[in-house]
């Protein structure tokens, strides 16, 4: 296929995900740069997009979301799971539940210890603060003035109110504020949305952007290679309405697509496993090992309890007059059911007290259903999912084809660590504590999912592997360090190649200890600066 020139950039920045947005809106900011902003997908102005509890219809939406799933997983007992990924702008920022988490100190202090120069907590916390929006205002730890807002969610349910008291007899405290270090405690999720509608990476960083003369941003441009002279990058190839089109890239190419997106160009374009690339006919320009493989992500457990005596989702969703409650209250007040988060209220405790900080996250939701995009069930009842937070569980995702129509083979390998399954079995447990507890007696909570006649290890285990399914947070699949399996250096460079870096959720050494949409906007700020002193030289 003939290739039209597309014109010399400083920056190509591929993917306008959140860490692509972010990049865009900094690096343009210096007008000696001319920034070129490539994404697959097309705009975000959808209804579903914006109105917050349309997640569940976005995802699986072939015009938002790539519509992936994985292989076929051993640990969830032969299941393959949808995998989403935002496919517009504003990436999975997009399609997200909207949490805004940072993790925990504990994890950046790792990621320095690993060798990981300039990361750790304190490393990092002007960068968190830098995009943030805070609705406190500023402080030591929050941001007041970014332009990425994190608000209160705009309802309360007292069912979840009482779940937080239930919390309080296990010995986990209440908290209002999640984000300072330490995220033990139960409370209401902060969410990325301005005034009762999401708040994503396009309107964030990229609207007030877009009018600078040196930044072009191109929608349904996918990335098919990078282009190499020798081993530096000399720009992208990429297709749009069935032309394929080069932009050379003077300064640096960065590549945003994500934990899955990355590997994927990255392999395409002959930098990746050897053999891997030789057995699919792509010429090797480097083997680098490490590209695809260390796939971590956070895979919870849904558990459903039927309650009583207390109104749920559910309940709204089953009558004509609640459905019209719901509409009223989104379009007089911007609040009720329509402004909710997929997951309101959160939990941060130890599955067993050998843990030296909370390893388990809840997502606590006043619904249930059998599976996302089904209907929501007929009566009252709470989801109460549990995942592990620092999973030991390593995955892949590798290009199954040197097409680049095709998609990857994403292989999470889930629960194939033994630690992993002892925390999946302890976290099923442990939800049934919370359930089990005084305050929840007087809404009469019967367990629909397992289900109370399963017990005993082996059966938990299987049982965890038959309602578990990913909360959408895919990392370190090109991951920095020092060491020689590492990808990239603690600057982001991808080593052994001139002129090519990574900035998204791949580059993470470790899963971090919660929702990741806010560590990928840490990240792409750091990597703002760090790409603009290269370019000064």
């Amino acid at each position: 296929m003939e290739l039209r020139d597309f014109g010399g950039w400083d920056v190509v920045i591929v993917g306008a995900g959140s860490a692509g947005c972010v990049l865009a809106n900094r690096l343009s900011a210096d007008p000696s740069l001319k920034v070129l902003l490539l994404e697959a997908g097309g705009s975000d102005n959808r209804l579903w997009v914006h109105v917050p509890v349309g997640y569940l219809y976005a995802m699986g939406d072939p015009s938002l979301d790539w519509c992936l799933k994985t292989e076929a997983e051993p640990g969830l007992n032969g299941r393959a799971l949808n995998y989403p990924r935002g496919k517009v702008l504003g990436g999975c920022s997009s399609i997200n539940g909207m949490i805004y988490m940072r993790g925990q100190a504990r994890d950046y202090d790792l990621w320095r210890q690993m060798g990981n120069t300039g990361w750790g907590w304190d490393d990092v916390l002007p960068y968190f603060r830098r995009s943030e929006g805070y609705h406190g205002g500023g402080d030591a730890d929050h941001g007041g003035e970014g332009e990425l807002r994190v608000e209160k969610q705009r309802l309360s349910w007292p069912i979840l109110d009482a779940v937080a008291e239930a919390a309080a007899e296990l010995g986990i405290p209440r908290t209002d504020d999640f984000n300072r270090g330490d995220n033990e405690g139960a409370g209401y999720f902060e969410v990325n949305q301005k005034g009762g509608l999401r708040w994503n990476a396009r309107k964030a960083f990229l609207d007030p952007a877009r009018k600078r003369p040196n930044l072009r941003i191109v929608t349904g441009a996918e990335v098919l290679r990078l282009t190499l002279d020798g081993r530096r990058v000399t720009g992208v190839v990429f297709r749009q309405d069935g032309a394929a089109h080069h932009a050379r890239a003077e300064g640096e190419v960065v590549l945003s697509a994500g934990a899955i997106g990355t590997p994927k160009i990255l392999e395409l374009s002959g930098i990746g496993r050897a053999d891997l690339l030789q057995e699919l006919g792509i010429g090797v320009v480097q083997d680098t090992p490490g590209v695809g493989e260390n796939l971590a992500d956070h895979l919870q457990i849904r558990t459903i309890f039927r309650i009583e005596g207390a109104r749920t989702l559910n309940d709204w969703y089953a009558s004509p007059l609640g459905k019209l409650k719901i509409g009223l209250d989104y379009a007089l007040k911007r609040s009720g059911p329509l402004a909710m988060a997929p997951s309101q209220f959160g939990i941060f405790t130890r599955s067993s007290p050998e843990h030296e900080t909370p390893n388990i996250e809840y997502h606590v939701q006043p619904l249930s259903l059998d599976a996302f995009g089904q209907p929501l069930h007929r009566f009252p009842a709470l989801t109460v999912s549990v995942c592990n937070l620092r999973p030991e569980s390593r995955g892949s995702v590798h290009i199954a084809s040197a097409d680049p129509m095709k998609p990857p083979a994403i292989k999470p390998n889930y629960l194939s660590a033994p630690a992993d399954q002892q925390v999946a079995v302890d976290s099923i447990r442990h939800a049934r504590a919370l359930m089990a507890t005084r305050r929840m007696a007087e809404f009469r909570p019967v367990e629909i999912k397992p289900g109370p006649q399963v017990d005993g290890e082996e059966a938990l285990l299987k049982a965890a592997g038959d309602i578990s399914t990913t909360i959408f947070h895919p990392v370190s699949t090109a991951r920095m360090g020092p060491d020689e399996g590492a990808v990239v250096t603690p600057e982001l460079v991808v080593k052994g190649i001139g002129g090519l870096s990574v900035a998204d959720a791949s580059v993470m050494p470790t899963i971090t200890s919660g929702n990741t949409h806010a560590p990928v906007t840490m990240i792409a700020e750091k990597a703002a600066e760090m790409i603009r002193a290269r370019l000064r030289g």
